[in-house]
């Protein structure tokens, strides 16, 4: 009798934790606030990011910002021979007239006491109002580019600038607006200079070309 009920209570033991590991093993949840159940992140590793990667604005075959001058091989930086606009004084001569076209001299005076060179085409258009916006098209380039042309201080190089009578295009087209003068580009460069001459061009696109501007020359043209 006494081992009967040995072998039911081991029995029932056996049982219990048969059951308790079940119950282990079951997947049952848990409460998420439970202390004893530690929370675990969602992981970010196949997250897309948003955040493009860096690019260059360089652009091909310049310089990139902050980086000095070429030099010529003993250190020593290459200083431009171009003459700029802090080297030069603008001023406008005279010239000749065509059936509904007046030609004008440009003159640029080396101003500095350096010599330097010119060569190519000036940047012209007509700027009007007290912010100098532009008003048409620029000038159209005439002809081909020139050699250059060397400025010692004090002398000079032109070039010829056309100026269309726009009175004679479609006034729907042209747009006539009364400007103030001229933005001047010397060749190869970025700053520009402003000669007053006040008259009338084109805000609109007109059919022809309502300024011209040939390539710089020697000299004044006779200015």
């Amino acid at each position: 009798m006494t081992m009967l009920r040995t072998r039911i209570g081991a029995g029932v033991m056996i049982s219990g934790v048969a059951l308790l590991l079940a119950a282990c093993n079951s997947g049952g949840t848990a409460s998420p606030g439970d202390p004893d159940v530690p929370s675990v992140p969602r992981s970010t590793s196949q997250q897309a990011t948003t955040t493009p990667p860096p690019t260059s604005t360089s652009a091909p075959g310049t310089a990139k910002a902050g980086q000095p001058p070429p030099s010529v091989g003993d250190g020593s930086q290459v200083a431009s021979t171009e003459c700029k606009v802090a080297d030069l004084k603008l001023s406008l001569g005279g010239g000749d007239a065509t059936a509904g076209t007046a030609y004008r001299h440009l003159v640029f005076t080396n101003k500095g006491s350096r010599t330097c060179t010119m060569q190519g085409f000036p940047g012209v258009s007509y700027v009007a109002g007290d912010d100098g916006h532009q008003v048409g098209p620029a000038a159209y380039r005439n002809g081909k580019k020139g050699p250059a042309v060397t400025l010692k201080p004090g002398a000079s190089a032109y070039a010829d600038v056309g100026f269309v009578q726009v009175r004679n295009y479609d006034p729907a087209v042209c747009k006539p607006t009364e400007v103030r003068g001229l933005r001047v580009y010397p060749p190869h460069d970025y700053d520009s200079m402003f000669l007053p001459n006040p008259g009338t061009g084109c805000a609109g696109t007109p059919p022809g070309n309502q300024l011209t501007v040939s390539t710089v020359r020697s000299g004044t043209g006779g200015a």
